[in-house]
């Protein structure tokens, strides 16, 4: 059946128009899309409530969505959850800059100088292979159970991805590149900030985004040892008290607080690297 064929006041919604929305013109393809994006969370949390709901598993032990939910509502606004997410925030936020601070400079060092990452690598070796969590007994000796020694062990494991994938980053650059650009006159510096410098973020955002991940892995076990407050010790606090949905609430937002983290980061990456397609 053609446009022409049907009723003049029903042909004209069919019609696509610059102005119509899309959701107006292809709202079966939409769905399509986001059944094949969410479908499988979706069943992941209708099975949940129903295994809940019908006794497949205890409420007691796994309790349902609904329950989840309201205990994560309480919790913001009427709770300590907030407070906690603060705290947590600024541990890893503040663990999570200084590794960027001292791990995109470095890597891009030891990425250019060879001499550098002869001299650096053996140790940076050593450091990368020792656990956080294994350091993080020496690190209370140190720095004692206050604020210091959660961020340092935050520190300490997210800082290693950024170097790795700054220096990866910038031993990737084609070589072709930079001598194109000196074949046209370009200094050391020139060269760095408009060859090296570009074409090596696309792996310092790889490295940023495991980073940030690792941030939040650490944190939380961070947390759990020698702390009164954060999304870590209100995990363990929870649990102890057999709060069952709060403390499932505090393991959701802690993982709504790693997506968002993914969010921003990929964010930013395809607004520096709009040249780049292949960014996932």
């Amino acid at each position: 059946m053609t446009y022409e064929a049907l009723p003049r006041d029903f042909s004209g919604l069919l019609k696509p128009r610059a102005d119509r929305p899309l959701i107006l013109l292809r709202p079966l393809a939409i769905l399509r899309r986001l059944a094949m994006r969410f479908g499988a969370l979706a069943a992941f949390l209708a099975l949940w409530q129903t295994a809940s709901t019908l006794g497949w598993v205890s409420p007691a032990i796994l309790p349902g969505i609904d329950k989840v939910a309201a205990a994560l509502w309480t919790g913001l606004f009427e709770g300590t959850l907030a407070g906690d997410m603060a705290i947590s925030l600024q541990r890893a936020g503040l663990a999570f800059l200084a590794a960027v601070g001292l791990g995109i400079p470095l890597g891009l060092l030891m990425g250019q100088l060879e001499p550098i990452e002869r001299a650096l690598d053996p140790i940076l070796q050593l450091f990368r292979q020792t656990s956080a969590l294994a350091l993080y007994p020496i690190f209370i000796l140190l720095f004692g159970l206050g604020e210091m020694s959660k961020v340092f062990v935050i520190f300490w494991a997210t800082v290693f991805p950024i170097l790795l994938a700054t220096i990866g980053g910038v031993k990737e650059v084609d070589p072709k590149l930079v001598e194109m650009a000196r074949s046209y006159g370009a200094n050391q510096l020139t060269v760095f900030r408009r060859v090296i410098l570009p074409a090596s973020i696309p792996a310092i955002f790889v490295g940023l985004r495991l980073a940030a991940t690792t941030a939040l892995l650490l944190l939380i076990a961070a947390e759990m040892i020698g702390a009164r407050s954060g999304l870590g010790f209100q995990v363990m606090n929870a649990e102890y008290n057999f709060q069952i949905p709060l403390m499932f609430a505090a393991i959701v937002l802690l993982a709504l607080l790693g997506l968002a983290a993914n969010a921003l980061l990929l964010g930013l990456q395809r607004r520096l690297c709009r040249w780049n397609e292949r960014i996932v």
